[in-house]
């Protein structure tokens, strides 16, 4: 259609009527394989009475060829595999015949032939841990010439020099192993367990067929693994500029990393950190300075650290041990705060998608050297006064992370964490068994009360990729925390808090809730932590131009008190009624992405505000905006 010297293209589309699938059939050229193919065909893309598909049939292609390459069928491609499809039945129905054909083979001397396809078996494997790619290439006799071997397990690890790494580490952590199948899925795996190390930049898998087996029942793949090692020790320096409520200050970290330290793959990081901010006049004490020093070392190994063998489980589940330290001093004008920091847990792989983290044992040492008295006059007779005790944290933790994001492709994903964490039970059992004494009706260790509390928390996101320029997030957020026995409330560093750049962005970090509770003027420290917390999150994100990225996002939640021993007024949690307290923020941010880190600038706008009383939490309807309900948040990396 015209109009003037712009036109208008109008298609008319007749799909008619789609053919559905009557039958399905399997034509093996090749008999070796029905084996393999016939009793897997549940898990197949066509099926009968499904429409005719061409996206299912090329899927269905790439999944027998990954099913025969699984069970050693190295040299099999998909391009074995066609399909007839006889279109020629009454009522748009379809027969589907799926062939396979005989393996192709072309010699030397100009012929082909078609034989059943062959099987393999891994034969010698040569794991250089020191590879030199230029070095290679260009035939450098000093670089060949410091080639040594050692052999371990049947597998020749080759270096250049000294051995860089010890032979057992490396071995077990692939899972090619001299006379097994040849399966793709090890292959993979392998790749995974070397780029886990931390220690190699480059992991190069090659593999040729040795002819001496040609005419064997099962063919023979020699292996070479090429390993390019990266810097193993670094120093790096994060200088900060902080912005807390309008509290400006500084903040650095030193980091030192060794990552074959022991020449096992351990991984040594050692940081210092340094932070100093000015304080605003916003408490009795009047104006101050907030310093912060800590320390952190962390050692990190390849192994599964148990009185018993673990070698199996090493090569399946690729776990790690890790051990660290930390201590960490806090100054405010109004107190003053030491908290000391040992760990020791695991982490390992359940399968593609799943990671597991167990920590046996953490210890907290937390003390108060220094209380101002208007500080300590404030917290008298307050539930808060017990988070603020010296207190010492024994813990016992368990999580696990789902995510089946592929990083290769643009696709939906779901991410899942789920904590569970206990502290506490074991010791006073102890204490209670032995009829220990009491000291102001709690049990103590090293003169320090000790903590006593079970928290969960579960942090669900899933990402909907409409493309690559245009991505919906939903975030769900839930957790909570019990004190009892031992402890009258949860450790302070255990409370959550709501508002601030990755949880409700029209709030500022530490400002909303807990529900309907509001600190009046006269209030003279903050107080906005509880052990409750329910959180939700909607974020669109887009595409702008050239590194510049948009968002628009909704947030909603609030934190909550979890016992009536909490005095302040509305803070509780009931079922019936914490509705009522969900605040609720929208807004818009930007975001430059710099591929190795984004910075993000996001506008946040309250929309309900639950201090409010009822009738009157909506901002539109009832009051004009004022400046406090716009927040501006600067962050590093997506809110999640």
């Amino acid at each position: 259609e015209y109009k003037k010297k712009k036109a208008t293209v109008i298609y008319t589309v007749d799909p008619g009527i789609p053919y559905r699938i009557r039958n399905v059939k399997y034509d093996f050229e090749d008999e070796n394989l029905k084996n393999f193919i016939l009793p897997d065909t549940i898990n197949s893309f066509i099926k009968q009475n499904e429409l005719l598909d061409v996206d299912k049939m090329d899927a269905e292609r790439e999944r027998i060829e990954e099913k025969l390459k699984e069970n050693g069928f190295y040299s099999f491609e998909k391009e074995f595999i066609y399909f007839m499809v006889d279109s020629s039945l009454r009522k748009h129905q379809v027969d589907v015949n799926i062939v396979f054909k005989k393996f192709t083979e072309y010699k030397s001397e100009g012929y082909t032939i078609e034989h059943a396809h062959p099987q393999y078996k891994i034969g010698k494997i040569y794991l250089n841990t020191n590879y030199r790619l230029r070095l290679a290439l260009a035939n450098d006799e000093n670089y060949l010439q410091s080639l040594d071997t050692i052999s371990y397990n049947d597998v020749s690890v080759v270096f250049m020099g000294e051995p860089n790494i010890k032979p057992a580490v490396i071995v077990e952590s692939s899972y090619l192993i001299p006379g097994d199948l040849y399966d793709i899925s090890n292959v993979r795996r392998t790749y995974r367990n070397f780029s886990s190390l931390r220690m190699f930049r480059l992991t190069s898998i090659e593999f040729k067929e040795n002819e001496a087996y040609e005419d064997s029942a099962y063919r023979v793949l020699d292996c070479e693994i090429f390993l390019t090692p990266q810097t193993l020790q670094s120093v790096t320096l994060e200088p900060e500029i902080t912005n807390s409520s309008g509290n400006i200050g500084a903040a650095g970290n030193l980091i030192y990393q060794h990552r074959n330290l022991f020449k096992g793959a351990e991984n040594l990081d050692l940081s210092l950190k340094g932070a100093m901010e000015t304080l605003k006049e916003s408490n009795i004490a009047g104006y101050g300075n907030m310093l912060e020093l800590g320390a952190e070392v962390k050692l990190s190994t390849p192994k599964f650290l148990l009185p018993f063998k673990t070698d199996q489980f090493i090569k399946k589940y690729n776990p790690s041990t890790s051990v660290s330290f930390a201590y960490n001093y806090q100054r405010r004008p109004d107190y003053a705060r030491t908290i000391a920091n040992a760990s020791f847990g695991y982490t390992w792989k359940g399968n593609r998608y799943l990671t597991h983290m167990v920590k046996p044992i953490e210890l907290n040492l937390i003390k108060i050297p220094y209380q101002s008295d208007e500080f300590t006059e404030w917290l008298e007779g307050k539930y808060i006064y017990y988070s603020y005790l010296p207190h010492l944290v024994s813990v016992s933790n368990y999580s696990f992370i789902f995510s089946n994001q592929n990083i290769q492709k643009k696709s939906d994903f779901v991410y899942l964490k789920m904590n569970f964490e206990s502290a506490g039970n074991i010791l006073y059992s102890l204490y209670k068994w032995s009829d220990a004494s009491t000291v102001d009706g709690k049990y103590q260790l090293f003169n320090t009360d000790f903590a006593q509390y079970l928290r969960s928390d579960l942090d669900f996101r899933y990402y909907n990729v409409a493309d690559e320029n245009n991505t919906l997030v939903y975030r769900f957020f839930a957790g909570a925390g019990l004190p009892y026995n031992n402890s009258t409330a949860l450790p302070f560093e255990k409370k959550y808090f709501a508002g601030g750049a990755n949880s409700i962005r029209a709030w500022q970090v530490r400002n909303l809730g807990p529900g309907s509770y509001e600190e009046t003027v006269a209030s003279a420290y903050p107080n906005k932590t509880a052990d409750i917390k329910l959180e939700a999150n909607l974020e669109y994100r887009f595409k702008l131009f050239w590194l510049l990225e948009g968002a628009l996002f909704v947030d909603a939640g609030n934190i909550w008190a979890i016992t009536t021993a909490d005095e302040r007024e509305g803070a509780l949690f009931e079922w019936d009624s914490f509705y009522k307290d969900i605040a609720v923020g929208t807004g818009f941010g930007t975001r430059f992405d710099f591929s190795y880190f984004v910075f993000r600038l996001d506008l946040g706008i309250k929309m309900r505000d639950p201090v409010y009383d009822d009738g009157q939490k909506w901002v539109i309807g009832n009051r004009k905006f004022e400046k406090k309900d716009f927040v501006v948040n600067i962050g590093i990396g997506y809110p999640f």
